[in-house]
């Protein structure tokens, strides 16, 4: 629990983080956020564990292709299920150290606690602080970033 406390000081809710995006990635980010509908079974269902759950995202304005269309999702779950989503954005590539995928900082030092080796990374814990597991910049084939994320809670 004093990890997800932590974690949650160092962090900001997913729709802060939306909302002081800019330029391509808001405007990505925005467009997802009027079109994509949820599944209203999942967010339904989420709703049951949303209380004893608890979702870490790692981010970047520079990642058009995966984290611009997934990061308004999170919002859209944190709303209407009632999920607790926290992010950690501005990562940076550290294009002048081969050994080290992130510069620090501005990347915060958990992406080395977490491994994280692409953006998104999505962590999604139980409240007393459990790894139920990762989705990796995008959910599995064939599924939508709710139903993975109930997947995961069903683990608890």
């Amino acid at each position: 629990m004093q990890r997800l406390t932590e974690l949650t000081e160092k962090t900001v809710s997913v729709k802060d983080y939306l909302a002081h995006t800019s330029g391509p990635f808001r405007e990505k980010a925005d467009e997802r956020l009027k079109t994509y509908r949820l599944k209203e079974d999942v967010a339904e269902e989420l709703k049951k564990y949303a209380d004893k759950l608890f979702v870490l995202v790692f981010s970047a304005e520079w990642c058009l292709k995966d984290c611009a269309p997934n990061v308004p999702v999170l919002v859209l779950l944190a709303d209407k299920a009632g999920l607790k989503v926290r992010v950690f954005g501005g990562l940076m590539r550290d294009p002048l150290n081969p050994k080290e995928r992130w510069r620090i900082p501005p990347s915060p030092p958990e992406v080395r606690d977490f491994q994280v080796e692409k953006v998104p990374t999505i962590i999604v814990f139980d409240t007393s602080g459990r790894e139920l597991g990762k989705i990796i910049e995008e959910p599995s084939p064939g599924k939508t970033l709710e139903e993975e994320i109930l997947q995961l809670a069903k683990k608890r």
